[in-house]
Formats: structure tokens, sequence, C-alpha cells
């Protein structure tokens, strides 16, 4: 086997892996994790190399995303027994002629994935995938505005920091000085940031006033964040 066969050979083995690396991480953005650190999730978990960081809480203190690490572990698992010596023993099989041919078919892939790729990391395009995606799974599954989406940003202890975005104002905070909201003595909810459409994200105030597409930092109970603010984790980045 020459070295441009090798070269095929780990080339596709590679492309594998990110594709199923960027799937499983799209399922865990769905689950309201951003993006970096689903996929610092992801690969520690198809590569199986244990390594774990405060972040992992964020896995297993939600049933979907424990579910969906389990499925991501056995998937790792028999992709790399299977699959990945499946290959190999393919290529050795073959003759020196046909792996020469074999090889140039493996290429012919390899150039578009290529040149996806080069695009994805283009802030314009990636947005704009998030974005088909996005409608896609919500055609899929039928999800409507009715709940504010909510991205899990970092959980400490039995609490949790959270990016909500308000397509719609809880009736009860609709109007209402932030201090008069309860939030706080009511909910056990700090309200920490607001970031207002087109304006940079700023400290909350007594006399914040909650307004239709805010993004609000907040911390407290997750499942109380949740409830309060009528939300539902969902495909979103900040």
């Amino acid at each position: 086997m020459n070295i441009y066969v090798d070269l095929a050979l780990f080339s596709l083995i590679i492309l594998l892996y990110w594709v199923i690396t960027e799937v499983f991480t799209v399922l865990f953005r769905f689950t309201g994790i951003p993006e970096e650190k689903a996929r610092f999730q992801v690969i520690s978990l198809l590569t199986g190399c244990g390594f774990t960081t405060r972040e992992s809480e964020m896995i297993i203190s939600n049933r979907t995303r424990r579910r969906l690490s389990r499925i991501t572990m056995l998937f790792g698992y028999v992709f790399n027994i299977t699959i990945v010596s499946a290959f190999i023993n393919v290529f050795l099989s073959l003759k020196v002629r046909q792996i020469e041919h074999a090889a140039v078919g493996i290429l012919i892939p390899l150039v578009p994935a290529a040149i996806i790729f080069i695009f994805m990391r283009i802030p314009f395009f990636h947005s704009w995938g998030d974005h088909f995606l996005q409608k896609l799974i919500d055609r899929m599954v039928g999800r409507t505005d009715s709940f504010n989406p909510v991205m899990l940003l970092d959980h400490i202890g039995g609490d949790s920091i959270a990016l909500v975005t308000l397509n719609h104002i809880p009736e009860a905070f609709q109007n209402v000085p932030l201090s008069k909201t309860g939030l706080k003595a009511d909910s056990g909810i700090l309200v920490m940031l607001v970031e207002h459409r087109g304006m940079k994200a700023s400290p909350a105030g007594a006399d914040t006033v909650f307004e239709l597409g805010d993004k609000l930092t907040v911390f407290g109970n997750y499942a109380s964040i949740c409830r309060t603010f009528h939300a539902k984790e969902h495909f979103l980045d900040s």
C-alpha cells in the first residue's frame, strides 16, 4: 500500500469523524448547549478519552442529555471497532491496482467535503446553516413560538446560568419594572444582563422593563427559569 493510499484512507476516516462529530454536536445544541461546549463534550464522548470538566455537569444534570450521551458513547465505540477495522481489512484484501483505483474513488468525495468544511468556517454560511437546521427541526417536531428559547450556559451546583430569549413576554412581566416582577424574591431568579435588540448587553437595573427580542442572562434553578419564562431548550447560540 503506497503513501497516497494511506493518506486517502486516513483522510476518509477523518472526514467520517468530522461528519459524525458535527451531527452529534447539532443534536446536543438542540438541547440548549452552546456550540463550543457541545462539540468539546461530543469529541470526548466519541473518542472515549474520559476528559471531563465542570461542563460535564450540564450533561448529567439533564435526562435527555444523559440519554444522548449514552448513544454518542455507544456509537463512538461501534464506529472505532467496526468501521475503522472494516476499512483497513478491505484495503488490505485488495490488490495494488485495485487499491489505486479505490484511492482515486475516495479522493472524489473528499474534495466537496473539504469545500463544505471551509465554507462552514465562514460566519455567514455557518449562521445560514444554523438557521436552516432550526427551521427543519421546527417543522419536523411541529415546534411553534409559544415558548421562549433557553440556552444553558453553565451549571453551578444546584443552580444554572442561562440565556433566555423573549420571543414573547409572560403576562406578569409586561410593562413591569424588574424591581416589581418578584423574580428574585418569589422565584429565586437573578437577572444579571439584558441585551436589547441591536444593543450591547448591560447589567439589569431596578427600572429595567423587558422588551420583545430581549436576551436575558439569568441565574437560578434551571427548572424554575424555564417555568417562569415559559422557556424550552432550543437550537440557539449567543
